[in-house]
């Protein structure tokens, strides 16, 4: 759903998209969306497995939390042409990261970023090397995805949040898309690209393939509703609003529940009024609401009404957020009632 149909009808103000809804749940940040989708749709010829090996689910989510979308999303980010950082998207992600952006520093920045980038091809080159070998008595010459040694299984959570962070570099660094990203500012094309870098990991290059013709073959299981479709997004909005949802709020199972003395150390109270913000981005728009559940790798509030906000227009729901890369701090508010969703 477009940013603004979150913020007006859910009271959502987290910036980043996609962001899943099973019922009235919500589920913040790709980490703890593939975890709720492994949890509550177990894995079926409808529903593969996004954690294709034995103990890949855990090694996944810290590759992709460390790795992927952190000095990996930087170096790839890096490789964005300067004129996309003077445009009105430039301002926008200013006010998003919490200070000015240079538009002119960033572009000297190009060739370190460059040099980040070839460090992590060359890491993930290496990961593909050590899928070859001997694996279960079968030599495997040419290993098809990161995730898995396996040739029956479908590529994993890893492969698919590398092979998208890529793609989207890859074009970017070329100028493509860019039109669209800026609103029109900036023409598409017309830049060098990294692709240089990329002929030097020939195991990767093959793999990006892979993965592209992977996904070129899925069938469209998606349904769209344009931003100008205000019926569809009528119809969408009422069938949530009519969604039961369970009394208990529902929490991911952990090897540990909720350490109650630190959180109460840190005001973190059931019914607390509480702030919520990735620790990179977002301090300028933290979601803001009561505490409805915590464990050690999930925090669950019942967001705000918005101070603009519409309470008969709005649907309630709760929004499930990771601890991993996201901050939490008591506002100082206690609301002991119990929720009304």
């Amino acid at each position: 759903m477009p940013r603004p149909v979150l913020r007006d009808y859910f009271n959502i103000t987290y910036r980043k998209i996609p962001i899943l809804m099973l019922g009235r749940e919500a589920y913040i940040d790709t980490s703890l969306q593939t975890t709720a989708l492994e949890h509550y749709l177990p894995p079926s010829p409808q529903h593969p497995t996004l954690y294709p090996y034995k103990g890949g689910r855990t090694t996944s989510r810290l590759l992709t939390s460390y790795f992927t979308d952190r000095p990996f999303f930087r170096a790839v980010c890096g490789l964005m042409p300067a004129s996309v950082w003077r445009s009105q998207f430039g301002r926008d992600r200013a006010s998003l990261i919490g200070h000015t952006l240079d538009p002119e520093k960033l572009d000297r920045k190009i060739p370190e970023m460059m040099s980040s980038l070839d460090l992590h091809l060359s890491m993930l080159e290496s990961l593909l090397l050590d899928r070859q070998g001997i694996v279960d008595g079968i030599h495997r010459a040419k290993p098809l995805w990161m995730s898995s040694t396996r040739q029956d299984h479908r590529p994993g959570m890893l492969d698919i949040s590398v092979f998208y962070m890529l793609r989207w570099g890859r074009e970017t660094a070329l100028g493509y898309n860019v039109f669209d990203l800026t609103a029109g500012e900036v023409p598409d094309g017309g830049e060098p690209g990294a692709e240089a870098l990329f002929e030097r990991y020939p195991m990767v290059n093959a793999w990006f393939d892979r993965m592209q013709t992977y996904f070129d073959r899925l069938p469209s299981t998606e349904t769209r509703i344009e931003k100008d479709d205000i019926k569809g997004l009528e119809t969408v909005v009422d069938q949530l609003r009519a969604t039961n949802y369970e009394h208990e709020v529902p929490v991911l199972p952990t090897p540990a529940g909720r350490n109650v003395t630190l959180d109460e150390q840190r005001g973190l109270v059931m019914g607390a009024n509480i702030s919520v913000w990735p620790s990179d981005t977002g301090m300028n728009h933290p979601s803001v609401g009561k505490l409805l559940a915590s464990t050690p790798e999930e925090i669950v509030i019942e967001p705000d009404v918005l101070a603009d906000g519409d309470a008969a227009k709005t649907v309630k729901l709760r929004l499930h957020f990771p601890r991993v890369e996201f901050r939490v701090k008591a506002t100082g508010r206690i609301d002991r009632g119990e929720s009304k969703l």
